[in-house]
């Protein structure tokens, strides 16, 4: 069996990372796209970084490729997309999928959100919905 720590260290061998701490100088920075791959009901216990864009983790690979029915113009955008979960697992396997998918500016936190917040990084409300 393949274990998950190996599938992670796999994908950081891969796919360009760095801890919040060095991250957070990209915040807010043109051109840049924060995407929050955790589970809806963890924004909202915790929260997300300011201006990040949602993704759930299942729904990733859908919403890259442009002739899914369920794509999204986010990620046709030809920005770099920081991604991030809770602590850098979920993230990382996220990047490398999106890179094997073509997206080729792509990067993960390393430690997550839990590293973002641990390093004074700013917490937003998870946005609400409108119908």
């Amino acid at each position: 069996m393949k274990r998950i720590k190996d599938m992670v260290a796999e994908a950081n061998e891969i796919v360009a990372h760095a801890p919040a701490a060095e991250v957070m100088a990209r915040h807010g920075a043109q051109g840049v796209t924060f995407v929050d791959l955790r589970d809806p009901r963890e924004l909202e216990r915790e929260g997300m970084i300011p201006g990040a864009f949602h993704c759930p983790r299942g729904m990733l690979e859908f919403w890259i490729d442009p002739e899914s029915p369920y794509a999204k113009p986010q990620f046709q955008t030809g920005d770099h997309f920081i991604f991030y979960c809770a602590s850098g697992w979920r993230s990382a396997l996220s990047a490398r999928a999106a890179q094997e998918m073509g997206l080729t500016n792509v990067s993960h936190i390393t430690d997550g959100f839990s590293g973002w917040k641990a390093a004074g990084g700013a917490v937003g409300e998870k946005p609400v919905k409108r119908a």
